[in-house]
């Protein structure tokens, strides 16, 4: 599935969309800043596949800092069946860019 913008991915946030986020960054790293979604590290992502709680069907937004590890994060939920997985192009970062 294609990416998915900063700008699209923001206006479909602040509009009250329900979008579910995977953000694959470590833990610290979200703690320090998020912008919600359930959290699982790149590191982790392969054995806990089955405690993600998505319908492998679903729209599934995957997100780190730069848009690297949320490739590498997407691109294993499609090799295990998750269609709709998209990668936030840019990242975390590219949302930050935009809002300036």
């Amino acid at each position: 599935m294609d990416p998915i913008s900063a700008t699209n991915f923001m206006a479909r946030l602040n509009s009250g969309e329900q979008l579910n986020v995977l953000d694959v960054r470590e833990e610290l790293e979200y703690l320090t800043y998020n912008i919600g979604g359930k959290n699982i590290p790149l590191s982790k992502l392969s054995s806990q596949l089955d405690k993600l709680g998505y319908n492998k069907t679903d729209e599934l937004i995957v997100i780190c800092t730069m848009g690297k590890r949320s490739e590498t994060a997407r691109i294993l939920l499609n090799e295990n069946g998750y269609v709709n997985a998209r990668n936030l192009s840019g990242g975390l970062i590219a949302i930050q860019k935009d809002q300036q």
